[in-house]
């Protein structure tokens, strides 16, 4: 076999798991049983946001190293959902390294999203959450202009800006300065409430999470980018927010309330997070999937917290259905978890949090930034404890199985 070729297809495929939105431990399992059914003698795989390194051994004893970086990232779940399916299907065939690259640009060459489900995936999320946290009628018709304007202009910014920071700040600086002048014009009251929906379409409150969740795991390295990664984000949310209240004499930061009607709770969170689904670029009943994840998800953290009033407990259960849910529907489906996973935990993400401890830096306000960096990573490390808590009980199920969960280069 052509070896050489054949570790530069594993890259490939990683490569493109990563851009797609696969989290470093699929890759790192996926990758390994790769390198594990070519036979090779000894592998390493090194995968950290940016980078991925494959040194492999092969059975006549040559050594093979190939690095590749990575330098942007567009989450395509669906993508993702058959370079899974793709990796299944090498560790059974163990193709050559052409049946291997046309199997790879198969997958690649899948038709795309329809132009028109990215509107109504904006539209579904930041009215959605909009609405969620106290927004009335006249303020989710902003969410809706709003939402279309990201749509718009981030398509055309994305192709040129690559810098978190910028790109956030423009598209939260257009933001609150629509929102700004559509309630001064009598369309809507509520400006900070429609802006903190819109600021999930934008804020990366999961990579919190999951840089956190990495860290527990001893990923130091992936789980602080992950970290700083979201804080750049937020720091460009909060400064593009800022400017138009300065300038405009806008609001101030007052803080966000969850409308006071569990049904809305619930009805408004599970709409967002299908359209969550759909801006991830899922696709068929996995869409749907995500939506009753998202459901029930808001529902136990609702019981919990109206029996008990901890943030923490409430959010750590809610991770924890959120958890076994993405574990029993990845088997289902035969599918990533991280695709049911993602957009039913949303109702815990706490962007807002994230959001308003940049925003207390920014405007030199130290008790609202140092409060809410304490709530933000109260919750982080409870939705962290709660994925942590089913990949424990995954492995021991998968173990009483008698199946492989995740390997590594000494499986």
């Amino acid at each position: 076999m052509d070896y050489e070729r054949i570790v530069q297809g594993i890259l490939d495929i990683g490569e493109s798991m990563l851009m797609s939105g696969a989290e470093n431990f699929r890759i790192d399992d996926s990758l390994y049983r790769i390198c594990k059914s070519y036979g090779f003698v000894k592998y390493d795989v090194f995968v950290i946001p940016s980078n991925i390194q494959i040194t492999v051994e092969t059975p006549e004893g040559e050594i093979i190293t190939q690095i590749r970086h990575i330098e942007s990232a567009d989450t395509n779940f669906d993508r993702l959902d058959y370079l899974n399916n793709l990796c299944r299907d090498i560790c059974q065939t163990k193709p050559d390294a052409k049946e291997l690259q046309e199997k790879f640009q198969a997958v690649m060459q899948r038709p795309k999203q329809k132009p028109y489900t990215k509107y109504f995936a904006a539209v579904m999320g930041g009215t959605g959450f909009a609405v969620f946290f106290g927004s009335n009628l006249q303020d989710a018709i902003v969410a809706m202009i709003v939402s279309i304007m990201i749509v718009v202009v981030g398509g055309w910014l994305s192709r040129r800006e690559e810098n978190l920071l910028v790109y956030n700040l423009i598209l939260s600086f257009l933001s609150e300065v629509i929102i700004i002048e559509a309630v001064r014009f009598g369309l809507g009251s509520h400006p900070e409430r429609i802006m903190i929906g819109i600021v999930m379409l934008l804020i990366s409150g999961l990579a919190t999470t999951n840089g956190i969740r990495e860290l527990l795991q001893r990923d130091f390295i992936s789980g602080s980018i992950n970290i700083m990664n979201s804080i750049i984000g937020a720091t460009g949310i909060a400064f593009g927010t800022a400017m138009p209240m300065i300038l405009l004499d806008g609001v101030s930061a007052e803080g966000f309330i969850i409308t006071h009607s569990v049904v809305v709770q619930l009805i408004s969170c599970t709409i967002a997070c299908v359209g969550f689904a759909l801006w991830f670029q899922i696709r068929g009943k996995q869409v749907w999937y995500s939506g009753v994840g998202a459901f029930f998800t808001w529902a136990i953290y609702a019981a919990v917290y109206a029996v008990k009033p901890s943030n923490f407990l409430a959010t750590m259960l809610g991770a924890v259905f959120v958890g076994f849910f993405a574990f029993v529907m990845s088997r289902v489906n035969r599918a990533p978890s991280t695709i049911f996973l993602t957009a039913s935990v949303f109702p815990l993400i706490p962007g807002p949090n994230l959001y308003y401890m940049m925003y207390g830096i920014v405007s030199n306000d130290k008790a609202m930034a140092i409060n809410e960096t304490i709530v933000l990573f109260e919750t982080c490390l409870a939705i962290a404890f709660g994925f942590l808590i089913v990949d424990v009980a995954s492995r021991s199920i998968m173990r009483a199985l008698k199946r492989e969960y995740h390997i590594g280069k000494h499986s």
